[in-house]
């Protein structure tokens, strides 16, 4: 079982890091370069979702593969991997919000109660703040741990309103590749998702029923 040395894991978690802002990097050389095409604010907003979707879905599989593989240290990136997905998240927003509607909030709104791809992707951003506001050590403990797992649950739903999002932008456009196979791999994380729950469940009734039919010493 691969088990990283404190520095072997401070090196690797810089190089995701650095790894996990090359996109957007390369949004910014693009900009600097006159590399972002006929339409800029389109290549913008969509490789910005993209890249939110990829992190969610990178996110949610950090504990299934925890516990494939038994790498439990791959829980301490999931912090940072939730992160970048809603730092991507806020840039597919302030690229809304910016470029079209030049910080207008009032017009902003009305977009959003207006177009039903944008009320969806409007609620996913929101109910990803309160995850992010809550991923310090400090609001963990606040909220205990029991609390913190439900909230941050919330994650699949989230993603899923962005695969929702996704797929009503790309209607009209009739380009579903990209929007099925994100809701598969969501779908297929959370059934392992729910594999282990119920199997942790058996486990925890077995043992139960085990020390109740097994007579105490006298």
């Amino acid at each position: 079982m691969f088990n990283p040395t404190p520095r072997q894991f401070k090196t690797l978690k810089a190089i995701l890091f650095v790894l996990a802002l090359l996109p957007a990097l390369r949004l910014l050389l693009y900009a600097f370069t006159d590399r972002l095409g006929a339409n800029p604010i389109e290549f913008i907003t969509r490789s910005s979702g993209d890249w939110t979707l990829y992190f969610l879905c990178i996110t949610l599989a950090v504990t299934p593969l925890r516990r494939f593989t038994n790498w439990n240290w791959l829980v301490k990136l999931r912090r940072m991997l939730g992160l970048y997905a809603f730092f991507y998240a806020c840039l597919h927003f302030i690229t809304f919000l910016w470029f079209d509607h030049f910080f207008d909030l009032a017009e902003m709104l009305k977009d959003v109660v207006k177009r039903p791809f944008i009320t969806v992707g409007f609620i996913a951003f929101v109910m990803l703040l309160p995850l992010a506001l809550t991923s310090t050590n400090g609001m963990i403990r606040r909220l205990g741990g029991k609390r913190w797992q439900w909230l941050h649950r919330s994650l699949y739903v989230i993603s899923m309103l962005g695969i929702l999002h996704f797929w009503w932008m790309r209607a009209g456009k009739h380009n579903f590749e990209k929007p099925i196979l994100f809701g598969a791999i969501v779908a297929a994380l959370l059934l392992v998702r729910v594999y282990f729950a119920l199997r942790n469940r058996a486990g925890q009734r077995a043992a139960l029923q085990k020390r109740q039919v097994t007579p105490s010493p006298t």
